[in-house]
């Protein structure tokens, strides 16, 4: 069993592409059965966000792996396979761990270092969790991850900006506004980047907060909290969009919607300026809304053209160096964790041959006394245990290297060993 990663993102596909490949909550479970129904796939887990959409997969085989995810993906997406070919990455072993590390610390991400990336992974992973997707591997996989990137962003100020697509969205925003301060703000939905985007915006001095979401009591919710801290808030319906524009500097929005949420013809009647950024993957706002006259659109394509390439600088190196490191030592665990099943067959061996020939000796010599028979036994295995020493350390340090597993194997050919014996 090995570790599949394939997927679409930012720096492989279009977002128009992306849009077609997003994966809602609702449409999470089918996916992830979906994948598991398929020989080749043990585990898997899905990460969604609003810059990539990738599978994480325990397959028996690559290219039997690699088939069927793609098909998932294809399917979920209305391609053909071969049409999704052209935009999708793959990593295998070591390079789909080194991929998880690097997207957990943010440095895979559009905005580089950003931190939303390791709340969307754990939730990816509780999910997978909870519907029993994800295995050993992917558990213990996933939990180390997470603690990479959380190490990435507390040790090496990656994030110490605090950078992020809502801040990127909201800065561009600011300089299409002259500021933001003062100015009034629509967000449409109240989910996590919702409430983000809230306190950047509460950050920046703007004067009044509407939230308007599917859910009454989520918009509520959110509505409270910024209240609470400070500045003025209130909350309404979808329904209320199209009356809340012409009040509005700025709108943000970042639904799960699966449906444009803002229409050309909604925008087109807005008697004033206005700044929108559509933060949502699928997009929650019509692309012709860009050419409508005062209209300023900023999008995840737009975001995605003016920070590509952005990445440089000593923290940056420093985080990439510290994933390097952490992959190593995950490799090199694994591969002495897979040694020591060889391990302890072979002790195991010289176990029983030492207790067979100490009945035997037993059966020659049965007057044998029983503190003598006692040192004898205490003799022989404390001997055998000597000479298993060396060569049991030795295997496991030799495992930690690339070429491991060899020194396992040539350990079970010599000594004719079973390190997975049927019970008996």
């Amino acid at each position: 069993m090995s570790l599949l990663a394939v997927g679409l993102s930012h720096r492989t596909a279009p977002i128009s592409v992306l849009e077609r490949a997003a994966v809602g909550a609702d449409d999470l479970p089918k996916l992830l059965d979906e994948l598991l129904d398929h020989e080749n796939v043990a585990e898997a887990l899905l990460l969604s966000t609003c810059n990539r959409v990738e599978v994480y997969a325990v397959v028996d085989s690559f290219h039997g792996g690699l088939a069927d995810v793609s098909a998932v993906l294809a399917r979920h997406g209305g391609w053909d396979v071969d049409d999704l070919a052209g935009h999708l990455f793959v990593h295998y072993a070591g390079s789909a761990v080194e991929h998880l590390f690097l997207v957990a610390a943010g440095m895979d991400s559009m905005v580089v270092g950003e931190a939303q990336i390791l709340g969307q992974l754990r939730a990816a992973y509780a999910t997978a969790g909870d519907l029993g997707t994800a295995g050993r591997v992917l558990h213990e996989l996933v939990q180390q991850a997470l603690r990479v990137g959380k190490r990435a962003h507390t040790e090496t100020g990656i994030d110490a900006a605090g950078a992020s697509v809502v801040s990127e969205a909201l800065a561009d925003a600011a300089v299409a506004l002259g500021g933001l301060r003062g100015r009034r703000a629509l967000i449409v939905g109240a989910g996590s980047l919702a409430a983000l985007t809230a306190a950047r915006l509460r950050g920046a001095g703007i004067a009044e907060i509407v939230v308007a979401n599917r859910t009454p009591e989520t918009a509520h919710r959110l509505a409270g909290t910024v209240a609470a801290a400070g500045t003025p808030s209130r909350a309404v319906g979808v329904d209320a969009i199209p009356a809340e524009l012409t009040a509005a500097d700025i709108v943000i929005t970042c639904t799960g919607a699966l449906d444009t949420v803002m229409t050309a013809s909604m925008v087109a009647v807005v008697p004033r300026p206005l700044v929108i950024c559509d933060l949502a993957l699928p997009r929650d706002v019509e692309p012709a809304v860009r050419k409508l006259p005062g209209i300023t659109l900023i999008d995840l394509e737009r975001l995605a053209e003016r920070l590509r390439g952005a990445e440089s600088g000593g923290s940056i190196a420093a985080a990439r160096a510290l994933v390097a490191e952490e992959v190593r030592r995950y490799l090199a665990a694994q591969r002495s964790a897979e040694v020591t099943p060889t391990v302890t067959a072979l002790r195991r061996r010289a176990s029983e041959v030492v207790d067979a020939e100490l009945l035997r000796l037993g059966a020659r010599v049965p007057g044998l006394p029983a503190e003598v028979r006692a040192e004898l036994s205490r003799t022989v295995h404390r001997v055998v245990e000597t000479l298993l020493h060396t060569p049991t350390v030795r295997v496991k340090q030799l495992a930690e290297g690339p070429a491991g597993s060899s020194y396992a194997e040539a350990l079970r050919e010599l000594f004719a060993l079973d390190p997975h014996p049927v019970p008996g």
